[in-house]
């Protein structure tokens, strides 16, 4: 037996030797780091993406590039039927009136300062009833508009000449309520 207890102790040392250099391997293998928490990076900041807000509408009233907000109808001298160049404008508001069931309005009549005051109320009332009739001939209830003649007490251009004159004689449209 003594022959196997040096085969046992050499093969008992070399797995001591053995268990030895993997411990210590082990413990000389640096281990890593526990990572720490995740902590998620912060995400990358979207790009801004134009948001379609939604177009409050505009009423065609207050939009300068409208037809509507011509609110003037022009007259030639002495005359209260209405030029042709004006049959689009007056067809735009008698449209909007009758998509509009709670507008109102009020047609002022007005004249140059030639003329007594007395022609100039009645040719004033004659241009704003001629404005009336044609809208009301479009599909507007004469119930809902009013009209007035200021002769020529409300000048739009001063001036003594055809330049202020072509702009006095005129209808005003004016909404009372849209």
């Amino acid at each position: 037996m003594r022959m196997k207890t040096p085969a046992i102790l050499i093969a008992s040392s070399f797995a001591l030797l053995l268990g030895a250099c993997a411990s210590q391997q082990a413990a000389e293998a640096p281990q890593p780091a526990p990572a720490p928490a995740a902590t998620p990076a912060p995400a990358p900041a979207p790009m801004a993406q134009p948001v379609a807000q939604p177009q409050a509408e505009m009423n065609p009233l207050h939009d300068p590039n409208s037809i509507l907000a011509k609110r003037s109808v022009y007259f030639d001298f002495d005359r209260s039927s209405i030029r042709a160049e004006f049959n689009s404008l007056v067809e735009a508001h008698a449209g909007y009136m009758t998509g509009h069931s709670s507008a109102t309005i009020r047609i002022e009549g007005n004249c140059d300062e030639r003329g007594s005051r007395e022609y100039n109320l009645a040719l004033g009332q004659r241009r704003a009833d001629s404005l009336r009739k044609a809208m009301v001939l479009l599909g507007v209830s004469d119930t809902r508009i009013e009209t007035i003649s200021w002769g020529e007490e409300k000048p739009k251009a001063s001036g003594h000449d055809e330049a202020a004159w072509s702009q006095n004689r005129r209808d005003d449209i004016i909404y009372t309520h849209e």
